[in-house]
Formats: structure tokens, sequence, C-alpha cells
């Protein structure tokens, strides 16, 4: 039997594989948003499991938001090719964003991406009014390939927190700071450099969900 919680949701190419977590909360009250939790690249072998994205995902859900986490096209069992982030995975995105839509219609909704999920999510939501805010998790804004285009970012008007590690490979704290300078006051970013990490938070895995519960719970 498919374990409690995973799902498929329809897709032009066929289905998307997600899992959906609600949070505990007490004395019956209801969620206090969604969220949409981003795997990192596919080709490198990243998929809804990943550890920073469950860290992440269990972060959300202390935060009392529902959490749905999936699979990007041709990973798992989700159908489809992979599309280097040149509007596929934008395109899973946005229907797994219609699927939280349609069940959970008034609560708001946050992206979180982490690496490549960072570059699908911060672009979907930076573009999608039903997104109310936007978290980016060893986002690499250092990386020149098409897939890791950043620009976008300067349009954002939500607000936005950024999870770096001190020594990430992909991409050094002051280039995140960088971005960040260049976003207008609306975004309201905060840049969160977590000492001693790395690109995937290794040692520091406990302190990334803090950060990021501390700052949904805000």
């Amino acid at each position: 039997m498919y374990p409690s919680g995973n799902l498929f949701i329809e897709a032009p190419h066929g289905r998307i594989e997600a899992i959906l977590k609600e949070p505990r909360v007490e004395g019956g009250a209801s969620p206090r948003g969604v969220a949409l939790v981003l795997h990192p690249h596919p080709l490198h072998g990243g998929t809804m499991h990943n550890k920073v994205v469950f860290r992440a995902a269990r972060g959300l859900n202390d935060a009392g938001l529902v959490t749905l986490r999936f699979n990007f096209r041709g990973v798992g069992h989700s159908t489809g090719e992979h599309d280097h982030a040149r509007g596929g995975e934008q395109q899973d995105a946005l229907l797994a964003l219609d699927y939280l839509a349609e069940k959970y219609p008034h609560l708001p909704v946050t992206i979180a991406g982490f690496s490549f999920g960072a570059r699908v999510g911060l672009d979907v939501g930076t573009r999608d009014a039903r997104v109310c805010r936007l978290v980016g998790i060893g986002t690499p804004v250092g990386m020149s390939e098409r897939d890791y285009d950043f620009s976008f970012l300067r349009e954002c008007r939500k607000p936005l927190l950024l999870v770096h590690g001190e020594h990430d490979e992909f991409a050094t704290p002051d280039a995140v700071r960088a971005l960040a300078s260049q976003l207008p006051p609306e975004a309201r970013v905060r840049v969160h450099v977590i000492h001693g990490a790395g690109h995937f938070f290794d040692d520091q895995l406990e302190e990334l969900r803090r950060v990021i519960a501390e700052w949904a719970s805000e």
C-alpha cells in the first residue's frame, strides 16, 4: 500500500508524485498556512526525500504550515523528462500550487526550495500572486548556467528568507548578500548564514530547521 500522505497530482506529462503533511496543532486549531518545498537538481540525485528538503519541510510544519513536497518531472514516480528549469519544472510547481489552492483555498502560501529547487521556487513564487512568502536554501547565485539565473528576483515584492552555508561550494555568502542588496525594500530580505555549513548543511540540519521554523512563525 502507498504510504499515508503520499499522492499523485495529474499533469500534462502524466503525474507528479508528492507527499502532503499537515502540522500537529493543539486543540483542533487550523493550520496557519501551506508551503511548497522543492528539491535540488534531478540530474545530481535530487528528490523530495533529500535531507535538506525534509528538514526544511519539518521546520515549516513546526511553524503550523501544511507542507507539500513533490518530485519534479522524471524523478521517482513522476513522469516526464527533466527540463533544466526552462519552464517544465516551473509548470510542475504551478500544478502543485493548484493542488494546495484547491485543498486549502483560504490559507497563505509559502514556497521554499533548496539549490535547483530555490531557482524554480523563487521564480514561480515571485510571479504567482497566490504566493505570499519565499525561502531560498543554498541558493546557487554564483553559478553561470542558465538553470541558475536569478535576475528575476529584482521584481520580488514578497518577504524572502535566504538561508546559506558559510562554506557553500556553489555561492559565497557575500554573493547572496549582493543579490539581496539588489532587491526592492518590499522583499524585506533576510539573509541567514549558518556558520560552518557547506551546501548540504551536513552537521547543521537542525539549525536549518530551527531558522526556518522561527522565520515562518513570525
